[in-house]
């Protein structure tokens, strides 16, 4: 296959998975600018290696650049995330629906950054336990734990969840 092709195929590729891979990043940064700049990075990393990727899973690859970069970034900064209410313009992104967009944010917001994580692939996603322990680089049974402990933490002290799905408290 020569370059042309190739480039074709890793762009049909891109623009396929392109709006994914930003909800998921959005999910867990809550930063629209920061997710658009991991989703970017993550894709020319998989360009560069498209040769080699193409004939495997590189939406994996590109997901697993997307959480480690985030982890990279809030270790530098060595702070939790902020999430500040987002306009609607913003929440346009992640769902139809801005008023469920900012519910499921403000939740998330609640969440240390692995428990985020851990709940993005597992949840929206939707990876196996299995899939998710790769992607995080940690045990399945780290991946257990994070997800029973996120979603109680969410069942406390975010109830507006239970309403967006219709359940009673």
């Amino acid at each position: 296959m020569d370059e042309q092709e190739l480039t074709a195929e890793f762009t049909a590729w891109a623009a396929g998975v392109e709006r994914r891979l930003l909800r998921s990043a959005y999910l867990l940064t809550g930063d629209l600018h920061r997710a658009q700049d991991l989703v970017q990075e993550a894709l020319v990393k998989v360009a560069l290696r498209w040769a080699r990727l193409r004939d495997g899973n590189p939406t994996a690859y590109a997901r697993t650049i997307v959480v480690r970069d985030n982890v990279s970034w809030w270790r530098r900064w060595r702070r939790e995330v902020v999430l500040d209410d987002v306009g609607v313009g913003e929440a346009a992104t992640v769902s139809a629906d801005p008023e469920a967009a900012l519910v499921v944010r403000r939740a998330l917001a609640r969440l240390t950054p692995a428990q985020r994580a851990v709940l993005v692939l597992r949840h929206f996603d939707d990876l196996t336990e299995r899939e998710t322990a790769e992607v995080l680089g940690v045990a399945v049974g780290t991946v257990k734990s994070q997800n029973a402990v996120a979603l109680a933490r969410l069942r406390e002290g975010a109830p507006e969840l239970l309403d967006l799905i219709g359940r009673t408290r």
